[in-house]
């Protein structure tokens, strides 16, 4: 597959993650966002591994169990106080900063060089989201703003950490997927015992909402952004992240009635051009994913 359509495809993940806003407002029963989370995660991961037929060995227990808590476990109830503590805009564009994180990361973990186009690109994406999803009446509160940057900061981790460690040999991206979606769901179902209780009663709305996210959201979006972020330079996912807000701040404007001002076109044009130039100055490795050794390829369970 070539470059242009690895982008794409892997650019699905994003905006299909900016719909989350909506149906939850929407669908959702209000109150439990770790049970959306929770749903989201665990019945996909159990599907796609199901589906993938594999299962990990050695240590991919526990690289598999630190993408998954990394990746989806930590950052949605970080992802979810945030959401609490601040007005959404003002989370959104805390997470425009990610871009920023992944450089720095994978400058000092994957050793790799920083040009200075895609910095630019970077800065001028966060830039851009920023005017998209911020309002002149914008709050801010400082447990929120931590929290809004624990979460980009885990999933940059994440994904740096699943470059790294690339995926073993004879493994498909669905199984991957569902490795660290089922970790993730497995790390959030006590902190959803816990913290909510019993699940509220759901009805046909929400019930679509969930599977919406479950499926859309979660199994198709994770394994595109998975093996997205292994074929790709790892700024590039990084840049098409900044999609998630931008869908999120569209879909309120069409569908909700929320305003749309000419500020808010001006973001969008300039994030929208950041995209196009960090992918088009980022060159890639190649686009076989990176794999583990022999031994491990070896020990893989394939059922």
């Amino acid at each position: 597959m070539n470059r242009l359509a690895t982008v794409f495809l892997t650019a699905i993940a994003p905006m299909a993650w900016g719909t989350t806003y909506l149906v939850t407002t929407e669908l959702l029963p209000a109150g439990h966002p770790l049970l959306a989370g929770l749903l989201r995660a665990l019945p996909a991961g159990l599907i796609a591994i199901a589906i993938g037929r594999s299962l990990p060995r050695g240590s991919w227990w526990i690289k598999a169990l630190v993408l998954g808590i990394l990746n989806i476990g930590a950052f949605f109830p970080l992802l979810f106080l945030a959401a609490e503590r601040l007005p959404g805009g003002v989370a959104a564009a805390v997470a425009g900063v990610q871009p920023l994180i992944i450089l720095m990361l994978g400058t000092l973990v994957l050793h790799e060089r920083i040009r200075p186009l895609t910095a630019t690109a970077a800065v001028v994406g966060a830039g851009g989201v920023a005017l998209v999803v911020l309002g002149p009446a914008a709050q801010l509160d400082v447990l929120g703003i931590l929290a809004a940057l624990g979460g980009v900061t885990a999933t940059a981790f994440g994904m740096i950490l699943t470059k790294r460690w690339g995926r073993p040999v004879g493994v498909g991206p669905v199984a991957y997927a569902g490795w660290q979606l089922t970790a993730g769901g497995l790390f959030l179902l006590p902190l959803t015992l816990l913290l909510e209780g019993a699940p509220p009663e759901i009805d046909g709305a929400a019930a679509a909402g969930y599977l919406w996210l479950g499926t859309v959201g979660g199994l198709l979006a994770y394994t595109l952004w998975f093996r997205g972020i292994q074929q790709l330079p790892v700024i590039a996912p990084g840049l098409l992240a900044l999609l998630s807000p931008v869908v999120a701040t569209i879909l309120g404007a069409a569908v909700a009635g929320e305003t749309f001002a000419p500020v808010q076109v001006v973001g969008l044009l300039l994030v929208l051009g950041a995209l196009v130039a960090g992918q088009l100055v980022t060159r890639p490795k190649g686009v076989v994913p990176p794999v583990t050794g022999p031994a491990e390829a070896a020990a893989t369970i394939r059922r």
